[in-house]
């Protein structure tokens, strides 16, 4: 039926003169109130919003931006979760001629004012209270910053700063501003051309500061054309927008894909409810971190744990045909009519109903990047008839630049190029990539711009190689890249994605560059462990204290030697830790996207690592831990060491 829908087939020509806000106002323009371009779920119930409300919002925010002062190449931050108004923001900071900066919703207050002071941030748009109180914060330090707009009223009846102003004042000001000028925010929204600046996105800054990368309208339009090549999309689709729109990854499914296919946004009620709400939903295309899909896998993980007898077999027994077809069709073999059937009784017993749970019941295309997966998380998934596939990039070429292809997956390598992007390897090993989405430069780094872009060529910083296929194989990031007793190169990352397919493990660090052994510190995943220990009869009051019990420890060992299979003896764990805490992007030990800062953790945990590698079976931690509030924690715990036999 979808091939038949007329409308689901209509494409845009992207062109170099062709602006996100001309886009906008094409789509908004053909749509109208016919369709739904987003859903919000409020106060339990899916709010529509047609195109022709999402264009009089936008217009109105634009318009009362202008009013309030706003310049042509302005920079207007957002802060905040997911919702449609934060969307509104962006665009009408885009139309307005601005350049939309965003943060993350659950940035402490030096990073909010790291980034509103080096990005020269004239607005900033905050949801509600929270992110109103850090811009207090922080405003004195900020001379560029003129106006703070905030949307949720709740807990904002006594605020009265000249600098706030909520974003129905805006509005109402860009509605004053229309009736006077009419056809000015056409005439603003139809300026510029595709390769003006229009985002400034911060990365994750695993070893240094976050640099700002610009990103012109050209280079995100692009980048979303050539991907809907490889996998087209429609305007029937529906997709859920819950990841931060400060990670290129939500951008690039909301703003570059969305916009030109015109589907669906929907944002859910709260980032808690988040899976609840893709469940209702049932997405057409998914695109999420490792992490998210882990947290899947361990949540299968703990219902297979957590079910009768008969209920375990069943899945086993769904499980087996589920590998074993999907290993057939990674290795490109034909599936015999036995085994056709014997997965069509898997789908129909048990995949069917796991799928619905996890909300993946209508994906035609599930993407996951941004970090590495693991290839026992990608053959789970394939396992149970999700098509999830691989995507390689970075926000300097526009979020992606290799996906894999229908038919044509292999879960050790990333996949190939999409279309008017090529890739090269250097003679040290080096990832190599020229796109049209390849960015513009650092902002107000000449030297970082200088050294990454070598005649038109992105630098990834990543090592890999090209394999027989054509396809792409990212070994890690140079200089995460081990060097094991025997000499050999090995990836931590792989090692660590081995680890986290335990339902017991949350996060991991494997360590072991030029030292006579491997070793890694786990961080055990409280709520599973904790059920675990309580069906066992163990108690505990305290994630430190659970983290060290002796049984904890001997399961924790043999999720390690699970992990150890395969591997060669130099590459294998030989002594690990339990940490008294998970690693938290609050206390610098993860990125915002939760990629490990190894630099940083090397230097935090000297002492564990100097127990590590001496004669040591304890180490004693004395250390504070800091909350998002601001808060913080003293903490003093003794770590057993544990030697693998």
């Amino acid at each position: 039926m979808r091939q038949d829908d007329k409308s689901s087939q209509r494409r845009i020509e992207i062109t170099r003169e062709l602006t996100i806000p001309k886009l906008f106002l094409e789509q908004t323009r053909h749509y109208g109130r016919e369709k739904v371009a987003m859903r919000e779920k409020e106060f339990g119930i899916w709010r529509p919003i047609t195109w022709r409300d999402y264009y009089e919002r936008v217009k109105y925010i634009a318009l009362g931006m202008v009013k309030l002062g706003l310049e042509p190449g302005d920079k207007v931050s957002m802060i905040g979760d997911n919702r449609p108004e934060g969307l509104w923001g962006e665009m009408g900071a885009l139309c307005a001629g601005g350049v939309g900066v965003w943060l993350f919703q659950d940035s402490l207050m030096e990073e909010v004012k790291y980034i509103i002071n080096h990005s020269d941030t004239t607005f900033l748009v905050g949801e509600g209270q929270e992110e109103v109180d850090k811009a207090i914060a922080i405003i004195d330090d900020c001379p560029r910053l003129k106006k703070v707009i905030w949307d949720d009223p709740k807990g904002m009846r006594n605020y009265d700063q000249d600098y706030l102003i909520s974003l129905q004042e805006v509005m109402e000001l860009g509605r004053r501003l229309d009736a006077e000028q009419p056809d000015l925010f056409e005439k603003l929204a139809t300026q510029g051309h595709g390769d003006d600046v229009a985002l400034l996105f911060y990365t994750s800054g695993t070893t240094s500061l976050p640099k700002g990368v610009l990103l012109s309208h050209w280079n995100m339009l692009s980048m979303g054309k050539n991907l809907m090549a490889v996998d087209p999309r429609y305007d029937t689709d529906d997709y859920v927008s819950y990841l931060p729109f400060a990670w290129i990854g939500e951008q690039m499914m909301s703003i570059s894909c969305g916009l030109q296919r015109g589907y669906t946004l929907n944002f859910p009620e709260e980032p808690e409810t988040a899976q609840e709400n893709i469940r209702e939903i049932g997405p057409h295309v998914m695109f999420a971190p490792p992490r998210m899909y882990e947290q899947m896998t361990r949540t299968v993980q703990v219902k297979y744990l957590d079910s009768g007898w008969i209920k375990r077999k069943c899945y086993e027994m769904a499980a087996k045909i589920g590998y074993h077809n999907a290993d057939l069709k990674f290795k490109k073999k034909p599936i015999p009519w036995h085994w056709r059937a014997l997965g069509w009784l898997a789908e129909m017993g048990v995949h069917k109903k796991l799928k619905d749970h996890l909300g993946l019941s209508r994906v035609c295309h599930a993407y996951t990047g941004g970090a590495a997966m693991g290839p026992d998380h990608f053959r789970f998934f394939h396992a149970m008839g999700v098509n999830l596939k691989q995507i390689y990039g970075q926000t300097e070429i526009g979020g992606i630049s290799i996906v894999h292809r229908d038919g044509d997956i292999k879960f050790d390598t990333v996949g190939l190029p999409i279309p008017e992007t090529e890739v090269t390897i250097t003679e040290e090993g080096e990832i190599m990539a020229k796109s049209p989405s390849v960015f513009l430069g650092y902002y107000k780094n000449p030297e970082a711009t200088e050294e990454t872009l070598q005649d038109g060529w992105l630098a990834s910083g990543d090592r890999g190689f090209i394999d027989d296929d054509g396809h792409l194989v990212v070994f890690d990031r140079s200089k995460d890249v081990m060097t094991l007793s025997d000499g050999r190169p090995f990836s931590p990352q792989y090692l660590e994605t081995r680890l986290k397919f335990s339902p017991y493990i949350r996060d991991s660090w494997v360590i072991g560059d030029k030292r006579p052994y491997v070793t890694a510190v786990v961080c055990i995943d409280y709520s599973v462990v904790g059920n675990w220990a309580d069906e066992k009869k163990l108690t505990y009051t305290s994630y430190p204290e659970l983290s060290q019990k002796t049984e904890v420890y001997d399961l924790v060992e043999r999720q390690v030697a699970q992990a150890n299979k395969d591997l060669p003896e130099s590459a294998r764990i030989a002594k690990f830790v339990n940490l008294y805490k998970e690693f938290d992007a609050d206390d610098d030990e993860l990125t915002r996207t939760r990629k490990l800062r190894r630099a940083f953790v090397s230097e935090r945990y000297k002492d564990i690592l100097e127990a590590l590698y001496g004669e040591r079976d304890m180490v004693h931690i004395d250390t504070t831990i800091t909350y998002e509030d601001g808060r913080k924690s003293h903490i003093k715990t003794d770590l057993k060491i544990r030697k693998l036999l």
